[in-house]
């Protein structure tokens, strides 16, 4: 099971991450809401782990965004606050459940596998689509007309953000957040990619879809290829 914790508290993170590790799970991470937003929004998860209080977009924005993107990974949403206001609140942007910290870990696993049973038969393969693109968000193939391209991971976060934010554009920091973090290799890489994924969904094609939108960033716009 993959999880994604967006804890900004190293200590409580650490306890997690150690917890659930010994016991199989696979957890990403991320310390503040633009992060966590960024990486819940570009990857398959099977649950997020979502603080209340966080920096740069706290937790109830961050669930907020992704329900409003059509994401419904199951959240369950942390605080250190057992007010009213706040579980009503959680409920109301779109978490699946509320536990208080301080609280018990074994709990805290009975919760997800709770959330994450209720999932298991009702979900069929969930797909992205734009124009006569189509991504399938389990085994990572874009099917075009006729044709199948099975993506690598870096190639299917860029074209997942891309296409969630159609016809919009994804800004260059937006597409190096959710790839890096704050660890962007040196160099011009992220071109690199984009041509790699261009080369696959594009080139074969009367019509091209990844625009460059100089000093800004990226977006799927359906414009006639030369």
């Amino acid at each position: 099971m993959k999880l994604l914790l967006i804890e900004d508290h190293q200590d409580i993170a650490g306890v997690i991450f150690d917890f659930f590790e010994i016991k199989g799970y696979t957890l990403d991470y991320a310390n503040n809401g633009q992060h966590g937003y960024d990486l819940a929004s570009t990857n398959h998860y099977d649950l997020i782990i979502l603080d209340v209080m966080l920096p740069r977009m706290n937790g109830f924005t961050v669930c907020q965004k992704l329900r409003e993107q059509g994401i419904d990974t199951p959240i369950l949403m942390l605080t250190a606050r057992d007010t009213r206001e706040d579980t009503l609140e959680g409920f109301a942007q779109g978490a699946d459940d509320y536990l208080v910290k301080p609280f018990d870990l074994e709990i805290l696993e009975a919760r997800i596998k709770s959330l994450t049973r209720r999932r298991i038969g009702n979900s069929a393969t969930k797909t992205l689509n734009f124009g006569d693109l189509e991504l399938d968000l389990n085994s990572h193939i874009v099917t075009r007309n006729d044709c199948q391209f099975s993506l690598n991971p870096t190639l299917f976060t860029i074209l997942k953000l891309m296409m969630l934010r159609a016809p919009n554009i994804v800004t260059k920091e937006e597409v190096i957040s959710a790839l890096w973090g704050d660890d962007e290799p040196e160099g011009n890489v992220l071109r690199s990619h984009i041509y790699q994924l261009r080369t696959q969904i594009d080139k074969p094609f009367k019509y091209s879809y990844i625009k460059t939108v100089p000093k800004v960033g990226y977006q799927l716009i359906r414009e006639k290829t030369e």
